[in-house]
């Protein structure tokens, strides 16, 4: 019997000379996510603009986008687009409900709000898993979008009747709630990290990287103090930033005025391919993100190749770091604490090498093998 699983979500499509590519991280997940599934359709966004360089295309040849129009933006004047396109929106949704045997969601996203919605007004399909990728416990002055609230309300309460999947273990939560690892890393990857870790040391200069967008949400002006003040203590410091964004000017402009010229590189977006000999040059991965982000992957990836995270402490990252006995998570803004840890791992090289090796132990939990298992297991397949 053919199984047909239909995934909603916000990951932004574009075409590239005649193929649909989209955002990486999300593509290779559902790669590997068709592999226990006959048929997959994806209802998502197609852009009309460029694609941006980080755009991958499917290689599994049994997903096909179920394209809609994109809807909202950062202004005001495009907020109302987005209640204009849910009719069209559900009727796409609500199609691809009655032809699937089991449905996901992925939250947050206006659009997953709706699919969420409908999920509880339709008997079809009764397989459902919903999964929560932001912070499933900010702070209440974190000032998050409303339309997350209602969202982490309506799962709470179980509307969909769908298992939750989300990042971290809450207290109090209720038993259709499941704790998830985002999955990045493949086999191959996980044995490329072990090997370059084996021999990494702790030497002089330090190598530090950032992964992620140039803003300052994210922390790219806080990376950027912090390997400045690691130079003011003495120390011979290197800094990557992969990233694109409309900041990233800016971001040049201050490491010039910080005087980070000679040891900053700003290397604009880059392929996961080519992430992996940065994970493998960095001691660190410096994280001081204020975003509401459930766990990023790129803490992952770069566990596996032995860098040390240094990060912020929200939503599970704090958790899965403690598990994992390795690294230092602060709050975001708290720059000398970041600047504190780093000097105290470089006077201490074998406590470095411990959390440079528990890291690469963790990493499997975030494999795509793993995902899958667990996969398996909450739909029951």
């Amino acid at each position: 019997m053919t199984t047909r699983i239909v995934i909603v979500s916000h990951t932004p499509h574009y075409r590239r000379d005649g193929v649909i590519v989209g955002w990486g991280a999300t593509i290779r997940e559902i790669d590997h996510l068709a592999t226990l599934f006959d048929e997959v359709v994806h209802v998502a966004p197609l852009h009309d603009e460029q694609a941006p360089a980080s755009a991958i295309p499917y290689e599994a040849a049994n997903v096909h986008l179920r394209a809609v129009r994109p809807a909202g933006g950062e202004r005001l004047i495009d907020k109302p687009g987005i209640v204009l396109r849910f009719p069209a929106y559900a009727g796409a949704i609500l199609e691809e409900y009655r032809r699937a045997d089991v449905a996901h969601v992925r939250c947050p996203a206006n659009i997953s709000l709706l699919a969420v919605l409908l999920l509880a007004l339709v008997r079809n399909p009764r397989r459902r898993w919903v999964k929560y990728a932001g912070n499933w416990n900010p702070d209440p002055g974190s000032g998050e979008a409303l339309s997350y609230r209602i969202q982490r309300w309506l799962l709470r309460r179980n509307l969909p009747r769908a298992v939750v999947t989300v990042n971290g273990s809450w207290p109090g939560s209720p038993p259709h709630l499941v704790t998830f690892m985002n999955p990045c890393l493949t086999d191959d990857e996980l044995r490329e990290g072990a090997e370059a870790a084996a021999h990494k040391r702790l030497t002089s200069p330090l190598h530090l990287v950032y992964v992620g967008r140039i803003e300052t949400a994210k922390g790219a002006g806080r990376t950027l103090q912090i390997a400045h003040q690691l130079k003011e203590r003495g120390l011979d410091v290197r800094l990557d930033l992969a990233g694109d964004g409309p900041e990233l000017p800016a971001f040049q402009r201050m490491a010039g005025d910080l005087g980070l010229a000679g040891c900053v590189r700003f290397l604009g977006a880059v392929s996961r391919p080519d992430l992996a000999p940065l994970y493998a040059r960095a001691h660190f991965i410096v994280l001081p993100s204020a975003s509401s982000e459930g766990w990023p992957k790129v803490l992952s990836e770069a566990m596996a190749y032995g860098a040390v995270p240094i990060t912020s402490n929200i939503s599970s990252i704090a958790q899965y770091l403690a598990q994992a006995r390795t690294g230092r998570t602060f709050q975001p803004a708290d720059v000398n604490s970041y600047v504190e840890a780093i000097v105290w791992y470089s006077e201490n090289p074998a406590a470095w090498q411990q959390d440079s090796q528990n890291g690469v132990a963790a990493a499997p939990r975030f494999s795509y093998t793993a995902y899958l298992k667990a996969v398996k297991n909450i739909l029951e397949l």
